[in-house]
């Protein structure tokens, strides 16, 4: 009994670990992005913007469950003592990562003029494209030794190897977006094409991408060097006898990776089906600046609001091995504990970041981008409450995997895409909605996975959602948050002159009235706060201001 504690008890130690280094990459990510946008500008981040996503489907369609699969086989083999098989499994990965993820890169910067130019309609895309298209086969390979050492058990090569990517990114990225918008600046003169400072800027920030990921490969390789002694160690140990051959390996390997690639697929391809549409509906009515228009929403909306989202989808991936423990024990009372507990805290997280992007959405523009203009305030305005509907769907999928429904999400998202891409086409072609449709799209994609999720779980569980703790009282907090903090910003900003001394102020003020309210509503009772990190003193401190 002490050993199974011991083991799970670890478990949530090292998916804590992962889960802190994620929010730190994600921190790490905004800081630098915001002077990569204000280098670029609208149109660099709408080139950016375009070839990322198209990065992205391409790294998904070729390698991205690769750890994933990696990570659970390798597991599995290590906990019966199959070291030998497990070692087999690394390097078949390791093959299959090189070999695809070389087709995949070799793919994307052969036709990257052909996609810029043909299918999104931006030529100056391809120069962001091709720049990307090796860090495909690099991250497919990292992701392989990022899975094996998670199946291991170790986190801590994953989640230091984040943490160096994404500070080699951030410098790289500013750097190097700097320099080359400079020199795009010097061809667009000879040229005569404005744009081409913005190509070669985008160019710049995808180069911190690459150099992120290749310093972040050889951190791995080199901790796959200090652990070849202990991996030798293992192997001489393994008794069982049994090595797979790589023929079974092959097949258990897809077997694993494309339900995993199917689900991941439908689930984030919606913004690469957003920019196609955009771009060719947009290019046909005859707007021009409908790259510049992406870059607000990628560059800005995007940046903002993926936030929140990511902070919360790393919390709420701490809470994941609990319930699996709870559903595998059969006690349906404590998985319906454990997800009621999971959803409540994801909303006193995602409440108060989507009312204060709404309230507060052009001071903080203002703030990191220097931008005053109404477009990316009312975008922020508009789509702000997606903040809720993402935290909520992303947990909601992750529960409905830990109660090992894992085709469910898969059908709840195609359900919700196919809903989004009508929304998206009608509103882009038959209004003037321009991008509004693409941030009311975002909306109404994550609110559809939230609801079908929420019914997925009922079905399985008969869980009873609990309303009054988890939505009401984190919203009423919430929106008293956002009405002190809007005219506190107000008369601060009209005493002081200062944009940024009135929103210091204001965030204080906003963070101060919501805990304050939560606590009065009693939105979270004394053995629940003593369960969070730090959660004694703050039990302490809200009985010494009487709030509990």
């Amino acid at each position: 009994m002490g050993r199974k504690k011991e083991s799970a008890s670890g478990f949530v130690v090292q998916g804590s670990i992962l889960a802190v280094a994620s929010i730190l990459a994600r921190i790490i990510g905004l800081i630098y992005r915001v002077p990569v946008t204000n280098i670029i500008g609208d149109y660099g981040n709408g080139l950016y913007g375009f070839a990322f996503e198209v990065y992205s489907m391409m790294l998904l369609i070729s390698s991205y469950s690769l750890p994933t699969a990696v990570s659970k086989l390798v597991a599995a083999r290590s906990h019966r003592g199959q070291h030998k098989s497990a070692y087999k499994i690394f390097k078949a990965g390791l093959l299959f990562a090189v070999v695809v993820g070389t087709l995949a890169a070799g793919f994307t910067f052969l036709f990257a003029d052909f996609i810029a130019g043909k299918v999104m309609k931006d030529p100056m895309i391809a120069l962001s494209l091709k720049v990307l298209a090796p860090t495909i086969l690099v991250v497919a390979i990292m992701g392989v030794i990022r899975g094996y050492f998670q199946g291991l058990g170790t986190m801590m090569p994953t989640a230091i190897s984040q943490i160096i990517e994404q500070i080699i990114n951030a410098i790289v990225s500013v750097a190097a977006a700097y320099y080359l918008f400079e020199y795009g600046t010097k061809v667009a003169k000879v040229l005569q094409n404005e744009n081409y400072s913005g190509a070669y800027g985008a160019a710049g920030s995808t180069l911190g991408t690459l150099l992120g990921a290749i310093v972040g490969l050889l951190f791995l390789l080199f901790m796959m060097m200090i652990y070849k002694r202990v991996l030798k160690k293992r192997m001489s140990k393994d008794r069982s006898g049994q090595i797979e051959s790589y023929g079974t390996i092959y097949m258990l390997l897809f077997s694993t990776i494309v339900p995993i690639i199917l689900s991941t697929a439908v689930y984030n391809s919606s913004v690469f089906i957003d920019q196609t549409i955009f771009s060719n509906i947009m290019s046909s009515k005859g707007v021009e600046n409908y790259t510049e228009l992406f870059g607000v929403f990628t560059g800005k909306y995007r940046t903002l609001v993926n936030v929140p989202v990511s902070i919360a989808s790393a919390l709420a991936a701490s809470t994941m091995p609990s319930l699996t423990a709870a559903v595998a024990s059969g006690d349906r009372r404590l998985a319906n504990k454990k997800i009621n507990i999971s959803i409540r805290f994801i909303m006193v997280i995602a409440f108060p970041c989507a009312v204060g992007l709404g309230v507060l959405g052009s001071p903080i523009l203002q703030l990191l981008f220097g931008d005053t203009r109404e477009l990316p305030a009312n975008m922020l305005m508009i789509g702000s409450v997606a903040v809720v509907f993402y935290s909520l769907s992303t947990l909601s999928n992750g529960i409905l995997q830990g109660l090992n429904r894992m085709n469910v999400p898969v059908r709840n998202a195609f359900i919700s895409l196919v809903t989004h891409v009508v929304f998206v086409y009608v509103m882009l072609k038959f209004t003037n909605l321009n991008i509004y449709a693409i941030v009311i799209g975002n909306v109404i994609f994550s609110l559809m996975m939230c609801v079908l999720n929420a019914i997925a779980i009922k079905r399985a569980t008969r869980y009873k959602q609990e309303v009054y703790k988890t939505f009401l009282v984190p919203l009423i907090s919430s929106a008293v948050m956002g009405v002190v903090s809007f005219f506190v910003y107000l008369g601060l900003e009209k005493l002081t002159k200062s944009n940024t001394i009135a929103f210091i102020i204001a965030f204080m003020v906003a963070a101060v009235v919501y805990v304050v309210v939560l606590l009065l509503m009693k939105g979270f009772t004394e053995e629940e706060m003593r369960s969070l990190p730090k959660g004694t003193m703050l039990v302490s401190l809200a009985k010494k201001f009487r709030l509990m």
